[in-house]
């Protein structure tokens, strides 16, 4: 049987290459680290790394033993931490959030299945809007936000949602008549922009410098919400990439939704600032993943 700290070192070291970045990481001295490393191959028969005096790889038996390991070790970690939160308990009370209208039922159904399992901590749920998203993650007045990826400088759990991207133009907009549209029409027209506090890798994902070619993509008007970035279409500011579930949620007989049929799809699930990763937020988001697995 191989020890706990074997294993780790073994995994640190497969995930950073690096000797020194391994050490660091585990607090230890990089003697020890190559201590480790060795006696564990000696007991492989085997050597798991290639070592030269600039690179460190796996070799393939490495790679099959940290593949095989990896999901192992985080299976046993997350059965340790569910058991201490068994015996703990989840109390108190947890501020949950959501943005846009197509996320609050994703987090009504994660809401009741959360309260039936941990029936003694109390939720307490709210909207949220662009400009207010990070700043109540980072002030604590919410602890789990159900929003779009990427969200840059917060942990992500699983995506509970994925929809396909559509461009919202005014309704006498020419390219109303075409069926479908590519990314590269973004660099014919203005694109209305987020609030300056939106997510800097969300816009880059949403309203991005530059098409897939490298056209420069000029910018338009920017909005406070999301029915002010839409009203600015509807006004002919500009035009704006959106998820498909827009056309649902936010009807509009001045804006017209067309598909974009060259760009990944957007996907939307819990976001929470990593330092307020608690026992009740790690249950939660483990909540939403089962309710809408459903």
């Amino acid at each position: 049987m191989l020890e706990r700290y074997e294993v780790e070192t073994f995994l640190t070291l497969a995930e950073e290459l690096h000797f020194g970045r391994t050490a660091e990481r585990l607090t230890v001295s990089t003697g020890r680290v190559s201590h480790v490393i060795k006696k564990l191959e000696r007991r492989i028969g085997a050597p798991l790394f290639a070592r030269t005096s600039r690179v460190v790889r796996l070799t393939p038996i490495g790679r099959q033993l940290a593949d095989e390991l990896a999901p192992l070790v985080a299976e046993m970690d997350e059965a340790v931490r569910r058991a201490v939160d068994a015996g703990r308990g989840v109390t108190g009370t947890l501020r949950v959030a959501f943005l846009g209208e197509w996320t609050a039922p994703v987090l009504l159904r994660a809401v009741a299945l959360f309260s039936e399992r941990h029936p003694d901590c109390q939720v307490e749920v709210r909207e949220a809007q662009l400009a207010n998203t990070r700043s109540g993650l980072l002030d604590g007045s919410t602890d789990v936000l159900i929003a779009s990826f990427p969200f840059d400088g917060m942990a992500t759990g699983p995506a509970l949602l994925s929809e396909d991207r559509a461009l919202a133009v005014a309704a006498g907009h020419p390219l109303t008549r075409e069926r479908s549209v590519s990314l590269e029409v973004l660099a014919d027209h203005p694109v209305v922009q987020y609030p300056a506090v939106t997510s800097v890798e969300f816009k880059r994902d949403r309203t991005p410098e530059r098409t897939p070619a490298g056209r420069p993509v000029p910018k338009g008007p920017a909005g406070n919400t999301f029915s002010e970035m839409l009203s600015l279409v509807a006004l002919g500011r500009g035009v704006l990439p959106v998820g498909e579930h827009t056309r649902r949620y936010y009807p509009r007989p001045d804006v017209a939704y067309v598909p974009i049929h060259d760009a990944p799809p957007i996907e939307r699930g819990p976001v929470w600032l990593p330092s307020n990763t608690t026992t009740r937020v790690r249950e939660f988001v483990r909540a939403a993943t089962d309710a809408n697995a459903r």
